[in-house]
């Protein structure tokens, strides 16, 4: 049942929105973190709290992936099996962990000896860190550039309670006390750890390097060149000019860092 306590703190996301319906999501995932998954009676309180029908709840519920319809374990373990992760070697841990931990997709191990936690495990789609492939989530945290045998491990540190930090994250909360930061109530971990990586960087180093920028901010953006054509054309040449370049640099292995730059100057 939810406690009253879950009910007000539902009813104060609602109230954070012009719109009370727009909490919804954040709303769900505070269900999940009580519930451990969205259960009846969260989605019949969300549609109270809200004045919509119980179905029209139900209906966001289903259709994201990251709401469950049936508990979840201590962690979520998500592999990307999409295609540049998969192509890296992200279906071969998958199989790998299902093997290991003796569990199909979206299945939930259980307790051995010597076990503090659970861990669920299930096959996702991109998460937006190709340049990590393959990769990982544990509760949405990123693991990068895993292995079969670095996965395996893991999962058995997760399991044995260890200490567990993501690559370019935080220490690893457990499922449910990352459902409750996703709705809204922060745990004060989000300054640790890098947000970004090297890999991640690539672009913005070479733009640095070659002097490329944004266009200002104040650019009138409704403003309409008088030559619309000769402009689109200089700047599609200007382009091709610093492709063809690259090009070259990288056949030729002649280009240099900003650093290899700065030693010969």
């Amino acid at each position: 049942m939810i406690s009253q306590e879950t009910y007000d703190e539902l009813t104060a996301i609602a109230a954070r929105y012009p719109e009370a319906r727009s909490g919804l999501l954040p709303m769900l995932h505070l269900v999940q973190s009580v519930e451990g998954r969205v259960t009846p009676e969260g989605i019949e309180t969300c549609a109270d709290i809200l004045g919509i029908s119980a179905a029209e709840v139900s209906g966001v519920a289903t259709f994201y992936t990251m709401y469950k319809r049936k508990p979840v374990g201590d962690y979520h373990v998500g592999v990307c099996t999409n295609t540049l992760c998969a192509v890296m070697g992200g279906d071969e841990i998958f199989a790998r962990l299902k093997e290991h931990l003796d569990v199909g997709n979206d299945e939930t191990t259980r307790l051995r000896d010597g076990d503090r936690a659970t861990v669920t495990l299930e096959h996702l789609e991109c998460n937006a860190a190709c340049d990590y492939a393959p990769v990982m989530m544990v509760n949405w945290e990123f693991m990068d550039t895993m292995t079969p045998t670095s996965a395996v491990d893991l999962v058995d540190d997760l399991r044995a309670g260890r200490e567990v930090t993501s690559t370019r994250g935080p220490r690893i909360c457990t499922w449910r006390e990352a459902e409750r930061v996703l709705a809204g109530f922060p745990d004060g971990r989000a300054d640790e750890g890098p947000s970004a990586g090297p890999a991640s960087l690539v672009g913005l180093g070479i733009a640095r390097e070659r002097g490329w920028s944004a266009p200002p901010a104040d650019r009138d953006a409704d403003a309409v060149p008088e030559e619309p054509g000769e402009e689109l054309a200089a700047a599609r040449e200007s382009d091709d000019n610093q492709a063809e370049q690259a090009v070259v640099e990288a056949e030729s292995g002649s280009s240099e860092t900003a650093a290899e730059k700065g030693e010969a100057s």
